[in-house]
C-alpha cells in the first residue's frame, strides 16, 4: 500500500492542506484538539470533493442508462460471433462508437476519487506513525493523535496492536468497536444504494446479463468493503462512510426526479405528475416540460407507463402538446393519443342502405314508406310492359327483343330463359 500511495503523493499535499483550512474553522468552534473538529474536516473534505464530481456523476447516469439500451444489441453480437472473440470485440467497439456510448463512463465518479482516497489514507498512516506531511507540522500532529471519535483515535485500525492503540490514548476494545460499527454501517449503505437502483430505476422490460451482474455485485461489494474495511484507520472510514451517505442521497434524488424509462421508479413518477397536472392543468418547470416533451416525441415506442400518463391526461380533458405544454381541451388536433394518432372525433360512417330478406326479394311484396327500394328492373317505371300480361299458357312472342317479359323481383335481369310449353 505504500508503493500505491507514494504514485499519489503529489495530491497529499493538497488534501491536508484542504483538511488544515476546515479544521481551523472547526478548531475554533469546538477546539482545535476534538475529534469533532478533525472528523467534520474529513467530512468537509468529502462534500467538497463529490460537489466537485456532480459532472462526472451525470456523465455516470449517462453511461449507465446507455448502456442498458444496448443490451439487447450487445446480446445479439455475442451469439452471432460467439465463436470468434476477436469480430465479436470489433462488432462491439463499433456499436460503442456509433452510438458514442463509453463502458468506462459508469466508473468515472470512483475513478475520480481514487486519488483523494490514496492521499487521505496516506495522511492518516502518516500521522498514527507520527511523522509529518504535506501542510501538517509538528503541532498539528500531535493535534491529530489526541482527536478522538466516540473514543477512537482517527489513526487507528481495527487490526493495530493493543500497544499502539495505547500509544495513541485509547484502547484496543473502544477502537474494535467503533470501526467495527463504522464498517457495518459503511457496507450497509453500499448494499441499500446498489439495491435500490436494481430494484426501482432499472427497465424492468429488458431481461440481459448486465441485470444479473449488477444483482451479483448488490452483494458482493459489500462483502469486499468488509473486509478491506479492518485495514482501513478511522479517519478513512469517516470518509468512506461519507461517501456512500453522499451517493446513496444523490441517487435517491436522481430516482425521484429523474428515473430510468421503463422502471417502477418511472410508473412513480408520472403517477404524481399526472395527478398535478390534473390538478392544476399545466407543467411545472422545466424539467417536466422537458420530460413531457419527450414522451409526446416517441409516439409509437411508448412504454406502458407512458401510455398510462398520456391517456390519463386525455380522460381528464388536457392534451400533452410536442413542445411539452398541456392544454385544455377533450379533443384536441395537437394531442398525440396512444399509437401517435390524434385525440380528435372520427366523422361518422356512411349508413349503407339495409339488405332485404330473400323472402320479400322473391315475393315482390310492398315495401313499408321509407325502406330502402331494390334496384331491380320492375322498379324502375320506364321499363314496365305497358301492355297486360300474358295468360298461363302462351308462348312468348319470339321476336328481336320489342316485348320482354316482366322481371320479377328477386330475377335476373336481361332475357330469361323461355320456359317449356305446358301440355294440353
Amino acid at each position: 500500500m505504500d508503493t500505491i500511495a507514494s504514485l499519489f503523493s503529489f495530491i497529499t499535499t493538497p488534501v491536508s492542506w484542504v483538511i488544515v483550512q476546515f479544521h481551523s474553522v472547526y478548531g475554533s468552534i469546538f477546539g482545535p484538539d476534538t475529534g469533532w473538529a478533525w472528523g467534520l474536516s474529513i467530512v468537509s473534505l468529502v462534500i467538497l470533493i463529490r460537489i466537485c464530481l456532480i459532472p462526472l456523476f451525470v456523465k455516470q447516469i449517462k453511461a449507465t442508462r446507455a448502456m442498458q439500451t444496448l443490451q439487447p444489441e450487445m446480446k445479439k453480437i455475442q451469439e452471432r460471433y460467439k465463436n470468434d472473440k476477436q469480430r465479436q470485440s470489433e462488432e462491439m467497439m463499433k456499436l460503442y462508437k456509433e452510438t458514442g456510448t463509453n463502458p468506462l463512463s459508469s466508473c468515472l465518479p470512483i475513478l475520480a476519487q481514487s486519488p483523494f482516497f490514496f492521499a487521505l489514507y496516506h495522511v492518516l498512516n502518516s500521522i498514527a506513525s507520527n511523522d509529518t506531511i504535506g501542510v501538517i507540522n509538528e503541532r498539528l500532529l500531535e493535534s491529530a493523535q489526541k482527536a478522538h471519535i466516540f473514543g477512537a483515535p482517527l489513526a487507528a485500525k481495527f487490526t493495530d496492536s493493543p500497544e499502539k492503540v495505547e500509544a495513541l490514548n485509547s484502547t484496543l476494545l473502544d477502537v474494535r468497536v467503533v470501526t467495527a460499527i463504522m464498517i457495518v454501517l459503511m457496507s450497509l449503505s453500499q448494499f441499500y444504494t446498489q439495491r435500490q437502483l436494481m430494484t426501482k430505476n432499472v427497465d424492468t422490460t429488458v431481461k440481459t446479463p448486465f441485470m444479473q451482474q449488477q444483482k451479483m455485485l448488490m452483494y458482493v461489494f459489500p462483502v469486499i468493503f468488509a473486509v478491506f474495511g479492518i485495514n482501513f484507520p478511522v479517519g478513512v472510514l469517516v470518509y468512506w462512510l461519507t461517501t456512500n451517505v453522499w451517493t446513496m442521497g444523490q441517487q435517491m434524488y436522481v430516482i425521484h426526479n429523474n428515473p430510468t424509462p421503463g422502471s417502477k421508479a418511472q410508473a412513480a413518477y408520472l403517477e404524481r405528475l399526472s395527478k398535478h397536472v390534473a390538478k392544476h392543468g399545466k407543467t411545472r418547470n422545466r424539467r417536466e416540460r422537458a420530460i413531457v416533451k419527450a414522451i409526446v416525441a416517441k409516439g409509437r415506442d411508448r412504454n406502458e407507463y407512458e401510455r398510462k400518463f398520456i391517456n390519463g391526461l386525455n380522460k381528464a380533458g388536457l392534451a400533452a402538446q410536442a413542445d411539452g405544454t398541456v392544454i385544455k381541451g377533450e379533443s384536441s388536433a395537437a394531442a398525440p393519443a396512444e399509437g401517435g394518432t390524434t385525440t380528435a372525433t372520427a366523422a361518422p360512417k356512411r349508413q349503407q342502405p339495409k339488405r332485404q330478406p330473400k323472402s320479400k326479394r322473391h315475393s315482390g311484396a310492398a315495401k313499408p314508406a321509407g325502406e330502402p327500394t331494390s334496384l331491380t328492373k320492375a322498379d324502375d317505371p320506364q321499363d314496365q310492359d305497358p301492355k297486360p300480361a300474358a295468360k298461363k299458357g302462351d308462348a312468348k312472342p319470339a321476336g328481336n327483343g320489342s316485348t320482354r317479359s316482366r322481371a320479377q323481383s328477386g330475377q335476373r335481369k336481361g332475357p330469361q330463359r323461355p320456359k317449356s310449353p305446358s301440355k294440353k
